[in-house]
């Protein structure tokens, strides 16, 4: 039973989340659509740095990547030829970043993440200002709503679904052993680039679709749209806050804090970022193990007391009779 509780409660999921478009207006599916952009993008990012514990910052690198490559071929492409295109892309970028960074490893990883995005995003701005004689492009796909909506929501679940199998195999083994001591782990034969390079180009896949099938909503992107740190920050907060060494936990971060972040930059324009900092610090200190990491400690202590107390009950009544 334990091993079918993950597919139950999924297809749970997924049965209720195929009802959103059906009982919602256009305001709240809009909503909908973008809680499920987080959640994809939290789970498919803690597919990698979940379990590696490798804190990247490259998010916004592939998800710009995949919506830059909808608005170079929407004119050429059917529109899942196009994502076809852009995962691709994510995948052969992917390789390339993972070959070249993760050699590195602490802050080192995190700074060339971060530098990472930040190239990418002054390239594209320097080719379309001088080559292509533009800052951005129109995206014009009949794509409608309710289907960006199914598509986030599929890829969520395959994100969430190759996590689990991952976790319950040899792989899961040898990247468990790498977030614990990587040292240790190439020590007793795991072949540590090979498992971080592989789990970082899913990661970077699924990322990079996200960003492609978000693109059609906005109809015009521009590298400072796409590019935004901000969904790098807001995506790692998300998943820390939840524990993205948890399988669920990316999406317990995501859905809250989303709702949290749409108020908070509605009520307070001009004061969004220092908040989203100190928010980011208070998350370190207070939840490092996310929320349902610091459940499940609080859980293991209850029944740990529980178990000391029936014990000392069964000792007592050993002793009068």
């Amino acid at each position: 039973m334990k091993n079918l509780f993950f597919p139950i409660v999924l297809a749970a999921i997924l049965a209720l989340l195929a009802l959103v478009p059906v009982f919602v207006d256009d305001y709240g599916l809009g909503l909908a659509i973008g809680v499920m952009s987080y959640v994809a993008l939290c789970s498919s990012w803690a597919l990698f740095s979940g379990p590696t514990r490798y804190v990247s910052l490259a998010t916004v690198a592939f998800f710009g990547t995949g919506a830059y490559t909808v608005a170079a071929l929407a004119d050429h492409l059917p529109f899942y030829a196009i994502l076809a295109a852009a995962a691709l892309a994510g995948f052969v970028a992917s390789l390339v970043v993972g070959l070249a960074t993760l050699r590195l490893a602490g802050i080192y990883f995190v700074i060339f993440t971060f530098g990472l995005a930040e190239m990418v995003r002054q390239l594209l701005t320097w080719y379309e200002v001088n080559i292509s004689g533009t800052l951005g492009r129109y995206i014009f796909v009949d794509v409608e709503a309710y289907q960006i909506f199914y598509m986030l929501v599929a890829i969520a679940a395959v994100a969430l679904t190759v996590r689990w199998w991952i976790d319950r195999g040899r792989l899961g083994l040898a990247v468990r052993a790498i977030g614990d001591d990587e040292v240790v782990a190439r020590h007793a034969g795991v072949d540590v680039t090979r498992v971080k390079l592989i789990l970082f180009s899913i990661s970077s896949v699924f990322i990079t679709l996200v960003g492609a099938v978000q693109a059609p909503r906005w109809t015009y992107v521009e590298p400072s749209i796409v590019f935004n740190p901000t969904i790098s920050f807001l995506t790692l907060i998300m998943a820390l806050l939840g524990g993205a060494s948890r399988l669920w936990g990316p999406v317990c971060g995501a859905v809250p804090l989303f709702f949290l972040f749409e108020w908070l930059s509605g009520r307070f324009p001009d004061h969004y970022s220092i908040i989203l900092g100190l928010l980011f610090m208070g998350i370190v200190f207070l939840f490092p193990e996310g929320v349902l990491g610091r459940f499940e400690r609080l859980w293991k202590h209850l029944v740990r007391r529980k178990d000391r107390e029936n014990l000392t009950k069964e000792v007592s009544n050993e002793r009068l009779a």
